[in-house]
């Protein structure tokens, strides 16, 4: 009778996990995830033996590195993704605090590895960046607050929310790492409007980034000069933007062809921020417009299984996720084509990049245990019900 009234989904009895799992995940959010990691390790044989090189490393050793760390994120995608919401809520709080403290105590045990900016932890084999495991573990946090919040004599979660939302943001900015903090305080804004926020709040709310950001430029070398960078009608030939800007010019659109590009040779980070200046000049437009693609798969589709969630705090917690995985790569390609300043931001599961692959293998794995189908009522059910009656 109630599979009758709200059009579940049906649940068998006893039904083993992994056959649960892939009856009710979303195959196609799935396949793109497997298909975005496969690139990058595509344009990662294309991108990192000159940097190899450079440093007396074998060719393909950052290559080999990138499909170790990705082997791990594939596999906490899978973990993660089979876990209940519950499960994965414990899971992320759990982690937001370890990597709230792992944060605040970068300025003391932290290192820069040689690039201005405390964002590490050096392990000796391996870097540990503290900011991109924060994300998506502070998204679930806040959304759980949000999300009681809106219950009869909950808390003011929306006031928790923002008060470590702030506390997160200040931490990046002295790093400084002034794109994370942008994309932390974008995801909790997308929640906050989603739950629904009045609109002379998220005005003010703008008002204050504004504020921040012409404070910032005011107070930070390092930020005035990417701004002005960004600002000025000239690009110089020899800086990080200017090589990726001839690099996607002369790709064309079907590239220069597999293993001929030379923008690889003049950039320092061509296999992690830059990677998409590779892609281009390769393979032309064609594979940035494949790339755009998945990701806007992977976005969407996660939007449409998320409008028919009735639990909030599961709806507050996939939208916060995807629209933060979206964004992260809008930045990323971007910067690349100059519409943006330059932020030091990896491209999800493309970018080389220990800390980024396997955070991101966790997140997108949250956010597909969100979007898996459930025995529940949608919201349009409800709601013609109501009418209905």
């Amino acid at each position: 009778m109630t599979e009758m009234v709200y059009g579940t989904v049906p649940v068998k009895g006893g039904e083993p996990v992994l056959p649960k799992w892939w009856r009710t995940v979303d195959k196609w959010a799935l396949s793109c995830i497997l298909m975005l990691f496969g690139m990058g390790i595509l344009l990662g044989l294309a991108a990192s033996p000159p940097l190899a090189e450079r440093n007396g490393l074998t060719p393909f050793h950052y290559v080999q590195r990138q499909a170790f760390f990705g082997g791990l994120a594939m596999i906490a995608m899978f973990l993660t993704s089979m876990m209940t919401p519950l499960m994965v809520r414990r899971l992320a709080v759990i982690g937001f605090l370890v990597t709230f403290v792992a944060l605040a105590m970068l300025p003391f045990f932290g290192t820069d590895f040689g690039k201005g900016a405390v964002r590490w932890y050096s392990l000796g084999f391996a870097s540990l960046q503290p900011s991109e495991f924060l994300k998506p573990m502070f998204v679930i946090a806040s959304a759980w607050m949000m999300a009681a919040g809106q219950e009869l004599g909950g808390p003011p979660g929306r006031l928790y929310s923002f008060v470590l939302c702030f506390a997160i943001v200040m931490m990046l900015a002295v790093q400084p790492d002034f794109g994370q903090a942008a994309l932390v305080l974008f995801g909790w804004g997308v929640m906050w409007f989603v739950g629904g926020a009045p609109m002379m709040l998220l005005v003010g709310l703008a008002g204050l980034v504004v504020m921040g950001g012409m404070l910032a430029y005011n107070s930070s070398e390092h930020f005035a000069r990417r701004i002005d960078g960004f600002l000025s009608p000239d690009v110089d030939p020899t800086t990080q933007l200017g090589y990726a800007t001839n690099a996607i010019r002369e790709g064309g659109f079907f590239g220069v062809g597999v293993g001929e590009g030379q923008v690889k040779w003049s950039l320092p980070d061509a296999h992690t921020d830059f990677i998409i200046a590779v892609a281009a000049e390769e393979y032309g437009l064609v594979m940035v417009l494949a790339i755009l693609a998945l990701y806007a798969t992977i976005v969407v589709r996660s939007f449409i299984r998320l409008m028919r969630e009735r639990d909030p705090f599961i709806r507050l917690a996939g939208t916060g996720l995807a629209a933060m995985f979206g964004v992260q790569a809008m930045i990323n390609m971007g910067v690349a084509v100059r519409l943006l300043p330059a932020k030091g931001m990896t491209l999800p599961f493309v970018s080389y990049g220990g800390s980024s692959l396997i955070a991101g293998g966790i997140a997108v794995g949250m956010l597909l245990a969100f979007t898996r189908a459930r025995p529940q009522g949608e919201i349009g059910d409800i709601l013609r019900g109501r009418r209905q009656a």
